[in-house]
């Protein structure tokens, strides 16, 4: 019998059933459910609403299930309508007609909201934890490149030398920020809404301080129509879970570029690589691929969630059946996702003398040039143009710009001495960019000692 069928006569049609049922996807919810469920018989108790022995019937009744649902002794009724009435139905089976009395004063409104604030409170420690092993797996490449040198890029142009290890020191400020946002997430989403019922309250002496206590809560909804209507912290927790998968779809883009044979910087350990069925040489950089492409599901998703809110009225309406499939789909995505990348980074092979020989090549340190001038009291702009004309000139002759020979340096500018070479040396154009924040070794060590205390 259905927890509403008092008034209808009938059945439902058979499609109607099963387009109605969320089963399938709420299963997930069932510990959380019996949680909520032993919370708030605890204050029908405690509130004299419901005797002490009746309570305590009830309660080892629901721990009951709990136990046999963990050890597989008791299976999820997928016939069921959503796992409330999976969960009541079972506790009449245990208990019998007594079970009936646990869902007064409450409302499948209310248990809904409750069971997806506990659930998603305890995702969100799991993510922070996932994002905490990630970060650890760039501050473990970070360490070991503090003196790998490399080209920075914008416009995907090599643009100025920096340490592998400053680049990847650059994903960590990411993943901190991630880190912030799921903690504020968690942090703001932590009200009760048990005890709002359907949307007025109840007429019940109920202690909803007390419910929220015992679940944890930071306090309460404060307006009963606003704690079965909100799902702004779906919204938040999509939000943020999109922002993690645009990172780490940067850094598996990169990975893409970098492990390809024109460049050659990087080689993705054989454990998170495929190969081709055609053609032999090939090994394909797919797991980064499926990182990148994963990134589009989760902000789907988001996008479906705020869509699906936008033009509801209050208070619950059906439609908010729709919230967690995709909310559930865009964490276990995220969770492997950062359990894929962070074992890609920690077996990650790095070619340094690839990486090097790119910078010079690229004239990464035409700039340096540039700046030798201006120390001299040259304007910057004319300093720009002569480095700009010696970089064509080694473009022309095919050499770097520590290949070039000073007297064409002196053509150039009388101010050249031979002193320009150890100025453009790459690994001194790196390490002379100290400003905080810059790619020089003692301001990486800084931050990852920074990021190493945020993460502890």
């Amino acid at each position: 019998m259905k927890l509403w069928s008092g008034m209808l006569s009938g059945s439902l049609d058979s499609r109607a059933e099963e387009f109605n049922a969320s089963i399938k996807i709420d299963q997930r919810l069932v510990f959380k459910d019996i949680e909520g469920s032993i919370a708030h018989v605890e204050m029908l108790a405690h509130t004299k609403i419901l005797g002490e022995d009746e309570a305590e019937k009830i309660i080892d009744g629901l721990k009951t299930i709990y136990k046999k649902i963990q050890e597989g002794s008791l299976e999820i009724d997928l016939r069921s309508e959503d796992i409330h009435t999976f969960a009541e139905a079972s506790l009449i089976e245990e208990i019998g007609e007594l079970g009936k009395k646990m869902h007064t004063a409450r409302s499948r409104n209310d248990q809904v909201a409750t069971d997806l604030r506990l659930y998603l409170r305890d995702e969100c420690e799991e993510i922070e934890l996932l994002l905490k092993a990630y970060i650890s797996s760039l501050i473990g490449i970070a360490e070991n490149n503090i003196d790998t040198i490399m080209p920075g890029y914008t416009h995907l142009q090599a643009a100025q030398p920096v340490s592998f290890a400053h680049h990847m020191m650059a994903y960590a400020m990411m993943g901190i920020r991630d880190m912030d946002r799921i903690r504020d997430v968690k942090n703001r989403m932590n009200y009760s809404p048990l005890g709002a019922c359907a949307l007025a309250g109840t007429s019940y002496p109920i202690d909803r301080d007390y419910t929220a206590a015992e679940l944890g809560f930071e306090g309460i909804m404060e307006n009963s129509m606003d704690a079965v209507s909100d799902r702004d912290f779906v919204l938040d927790i999509q939000s943020a879970l999109a922002t993690i998968a645009i990172h780490l779809s940067r850094l598996a883009e990169e990975l893409i570029i970098w492990s390809s044979q024109p460049y050659s910087f990087v080689r993705i350990d054989d454990r998170f690589s495929t190969g081709s069925s055609i053609m032999p040489q090939k090994k394909n950089p797919d797991m980064a691929e499926l990182i990148r492409s994963k990134a589009a599901r989760v902000i789907g998703n988001m996008n479906q969630s705020f869509i699906m809110l936008k033009g509801l009225p209050l208070a619950y309406s059906k439609d908010m059946q729709e919230d967690k499939e995709m909310i559930f789909d865009s964490i276990d995505t995220i969770k492997i996702s950062l359990e894929v990348m962070a074992g890609q980074m920690e077996s990650l092979s790095i070619n340094k003398e690839k990486m090097l020989r790119a910078c010079k090549e690229g004239f990464l340190n035409a700039t340096d040039v540039a700046d030798y001038l201006v120390a001299k009291g040259v304007a910057f702009r004319d300093a720009h143009h002569i480095s700009a004309r010696l970089v064509k000139h080694g473009i022309d002759n095919n050499l770097t710009l520590d290949e070039i020979h000073l007297s064409v340096y002196k053509k150039e500018s009388e101010l050249f001495e031979a002193d320009i070479y150890e100025m453009i040396d790459i690994e001194k154009c790196v390490n002379a960019r100290s400003s905080k924040g810059g790619p020089a070794r003692s301001e990486v060590q800084r931050q990852i000692a920074l990021v190493k205390v945020r993460i502890s």
